[in-house]
């Protein structure tokens, strides 16, 4: 595979001139034919910046908007509740079924002894309880002592147990693998050997969002998308990025972009092997990662055409800029502008991805301020 990296691994930067010419199968509509049965299901806002492209030096720059995703202040429910229902559906019997939530509450009845369980640095760990309570199950959810009492209190408040630990968040999802039993599923998009098809199922949950994407831009008449930039934790996302737009006829560049403090992504990626990293404490609490998932590498490997790492500063920088633009991003979503403004203010960044003054970009702000309130 060639790629192209800068000498200095400290640099924070990788990229791949070969990532387009790797395709992948699309995954098809089931996944948004699951979430159009949720209640409250309604494509979020693709929001048009224009001071951005224009401090960018590019044609146009979109937001995609997660700040409100059914009910949440976050993007993870639309992974959560597709693979639950892949999970919950094969429990039953159905494996190659996605049951609605009316079908699964019909099916597993009242008095259901099964539970869900997750470890989470908040998104995710909350989505998870969140399906558990509309299904009337109970949900343990595992947390590292970083993430903020907000997000702590919004999984409480939503019927789940809480276990906060006192260790990284790695090893917080070892404790969760280590601590289901019988009649406990968990539900986590970090995966491992013997461990694949619930976090592949999240993965997959995530297209409805690409989807909602190109049928955004096709409406408002934008004929080229030029990159996509995505939030990187454990990968899951970015794998979820780079599964879509390898397997659409258009093909974007796709940035990741990491805390500076958690450069798993990048680590391996510079590598050419999973290499686990330390953590420090970081405002960019959802990416706050120190092993990439098994079942992205391959993706991230082989698809993804650069990773960059941002500061806390950074970060925060562009979720205050975002504010002024009427977009509500934390600081894991504003992250992607961040990345935009550490690669495109480069010449030799910026034309390793091929971006010209006329490009388009979209921004993937996974969540709003209110989803782990942090530093801001």
């Amino acid at each position: 595979m060639m790629t192209t990296n800068t000498p200095d691994a400290t640099a924070g930067w990788y990229s791949n001139s070969a990532a387009r010419s790797w395709r992948t199968e699309p995954v098809g509509s089931t996944v948004r034919e699951f979430h159009h049965s949720l209640e409250g299901y309604t494509p979020t806002p693709l929001i048009s910046v224009p001071e951005t492209a224009a401090s960018l030096k590019i044609g146009a720059v979109f937001v995609k908007d997660e700040s409100q995703r059914l009910g949440l202040p976050a993007f993870k429910i639309l992974g959560a509740s597709y693979a639950i229902s892949r999970a919950l559906s094969a429990w039953l019997g159905s494996p190659h079924a996605a049951l609605t939530l009316d079908e699964l509450r019909s099916r597993l009845g009242v008095d259901s002894k099964l539970s869900l369980a997750a470890a989470t640095d908040g998104n995710h760990g909350r989505a998870v309880a969140h399906v558990a309570k509309l299904l009337g199950l109970g949900a343990t959810i595992y947390v590292p002592a970083e993430v903020s009492q907000a997000a702590m209190d919004a999984i409480r408040a939503e019927g789940a147990t809480l276990v906060e630990l006192s260790v990284p968040y790695d090893d917080v999802v070892r404790h969760a693998k280590n601590a289901t039993g019988e009649n406990v599923v968990l539900i986590q998009d970090t995966s491992w050997s013997g461990y694949e098809d619930i976090p592949q199922w999240i993965v997959d949950g995530y297209d409805t969002m690409f989807a909602e994407i190109d049928e955004q831009l096709r409406d408002a008449g934008v004929e080229h998308l030029d990159l996509v930039i995505a939030p990187a934790g454990v990968g899951s996302f970015a794998q979820a990025v780079v599964a879509h737009y390898r397997s659409t006829e258009h093909q974007p560049a796709v940035l990741a972009v990491e805390p500076d403090t958690a450069p798993s992504v990048t680590t391996s990626l510079l590598a050419g092997r999973i290499s686990s990293v330390p953590t420090a404490d970081t405002v960019m609490t959802g990416l706050n990662c120190g092993s990439v998932s098994g079942i992205a590498w391959p993706v991230l490997q082989a698809g993804l055409d650069a990773s960059v790492t941002v500061t806390d500063s950074e970060a925060l920088g562009a979720v205050r800029d975002l504010a002024t633009q009427d977009v509500d991003s934390g600081p894991c979503g504003a992250s992607t502008l961040a990345g935009a403004r550490a690669v495109l203010s480069d010449p030799a960044r910026r034309a390793a991805l091929g971006i010209s003054a006329d490009a388009v970009v979209v921004l993937l702000s996974t969540e709003g301020r209110a989803a782990n309130p942090k530093g801001f």
